[in-house]
């Protein structure tokens, strides 16, 4: 450093030395629009499953425990 030509190395020139040599290219393909009624449709299946399954549950449930009622009644 006797004649002060040194630079420290975070210079514009650096980042210009780090860069590849060709550019990356990345192509973004969209999704086909959906309609919003295939997207209401679909929660409205899905919950109506769901609320079919929570109720033949409880039927078998409430069975089951009117049947054991009726079997420990009886033996007694």
């Amino acid at each position: 450093m006797p004649d002060g030509s040194w630079q420290p190395a975070n210079g514009p020139w650096l980042m210009a030395s780090l860069q590849p040599a060709q550019p990356i290219i990345v192509k973004i393909i969209e999704p086909p629009p959906k309609s919003e009624l295939s997207g209401l449709a679909d929660v409205l299946i899905g919950s109506l499953g769901l609320t079919a399954v929570i109720t033949i549950a409880a039927v078998l449930l409430g069975a089951l425990l009117a049947g054991v009622m009726f079997w420990v009644r009886s033996r007694s």
